[in-house]
């Protein structure tokens, strides 16, 4: 693509294209086979996927400069004028939406590029897979290439299903579910509820329920994400999910648990129905888009609204980042890709980013996506080790 073309396309993602660029623009795109090329240089420089939506050029050109007036508004009422103090990115393919870093000049078609050194890739996406352990201890690998059957449960390597007993009242014994780094599963309990399962998750379950009893299960780390069975179908028995921290009461709805070990908040998220939060001897009531905050070493516990579908994403095959740093990026797709990282340039990691991932995402497009922001300068991949430069 022509220089001159290059500079016409950022122009109009600025809104600053005079009458000469944008008839320059409309020219080249009038051209047989150059909107095709258009499309490309945009998902490939901007990483918006103009393929995956009913593609308007005019609607396209009216929501650029709508989030273009948006952000240079916010960014100067901020008073963020440095390069490198804020950077939000846009980072993801199949979303249309627009990098806030035009203005800093970080793209540059004539900048050198280091190459990035790669020994041993190991590294890949994460998959369907967990460690089930039974009541007696013995383990039972699920994985996508394995079915297992037993009395009471079967899988497919995707999700675990528990069956009712033909004893009608059975002992109440519990299994755990385990989910490596690089994992996810699905659990779906003997009363119909359904829990997700991410990466590095361990949860203790009831593999029967005494009827008219609370339905009991503990989150001993990770996160998952819940779609309670009403406890209008099991005698008004409620549900609770118990972890180091808090209690949670629900009658039937679907929310998101998040205690990591190494993180030092549990994050609940709710995203349809009600749930009461006991923490330290005090209730909080979560509505829908409410999000709280549990601190782990004090007795501090927040509410806040939010968009709930964004911490729900993962369950869909998707991490969607709202200013989201690149430490806390890296954290997360760590897990995800059962990887190690190393910043060597610490200011890196406070960088700031908006957009959406896909989890089936190759680790070295995403790598490349940020170098190209200006984030960092390169990278390197020895066997599942990044090191971030």
């Amino acid at each position: 693509m022509e220089k001159k073309i290059k500079k016409a396309h950022i122009k109009f993602l600025m809104n600053e294209l005079e009458p000469i660029d944008f008839k320059q623009l409309e020219d080249w795109l009038s051209k047989e086979g150059n909107n095709e090329k258009f499309e490309e240089y945009i998902k490939v420089n901007y990483l918006i996927d103009l393929s995956k939506n009913l593609y308007d050029k005019e609607k396209a050109k009216e929501l650029y400069f709508n989030k273009i007036k948006e952000e240079k508004t916010r960014l100067k009422r901020r008073k963020l004028i440095s390069r490198m103090s804020y950077a939000a990115a846009a980072l993801f393919i199949g979303v249309l939406t627009i990098s806030y870093v035009f203005k800093f000049g970080i793209f540059s078609f004539e900048e050198e590029r280091l190459e990035p050194i790669i020994v041993n890739n190991q590294i890949t996406p994460g998959s369907n897979k967990a460690i089930l352990t039974l009541e007696n201890g013995k383990e039972v690998a699920l994985t996508n290439d394995d079915s297992y059957v037993s009395q009471n449960a079967e899988s497919d390597g995707k999700s675990l299903v528990y069956k009712k007993p033909s004893n009608s009242k059975p002992d109440l014994v519990y299994n755990y579910l385990t989910i490596p780094r690089g994992g996810q599963f699905l659990l779906e309990m003997i009363d119909g509820t359904k829990i997700w399962l991410n990466s590095e998750t361990k949860l203790k379950f009831p593999v029967n329920l005494k009827e008219g009893e609370s339905r009991k299960v503990e989150l001993l780390y990770g996160e998952i994400y819940l779609e309670v069975s009403p406890s209008s179908k099991h005698n008004g028995a409620d549900f609770v999910v118990t972890n180091n921290v808090q209690e949670i009461k629900v009658l039937g709805t679907k929310f998101n648990v998040k205690a990591y070990q190494d993180e030092n908040k549990v994050f609940t998220t709710l995203a349809e129905g009600k749930v009461a939060i006991n923490y330290n001897g005090v209730q909080k009531l979560l509505s829908p888009d409410q999000q709280s905050v549990a601190y782990k070493n004090n007795e501090n516990i927040i509410i806040k609204n939010i968009n709930s579908r964004k911490e729900i994403a993962w369950v869909n095959g998707e991490f969607i980042l709202e200013h989201k740093s690149l430490y806390e990026i890296m954290k997360v797709l760590a897990r995800w890709y059962d990887m190690d990282v190393v910043f060597t340039n610490k200011n890196s990691g406070n960088i700031r980013f908006v957009g959406v991932l896909g989890k089936d995402q190759d680790i070295i497009t995403i790598l490349n996506t940020i170098k190209s922001f200006g984030a960092i300068k390169n990278y390197e991949i020895h066997n599942k080790t990044i090191t971030l430069k």
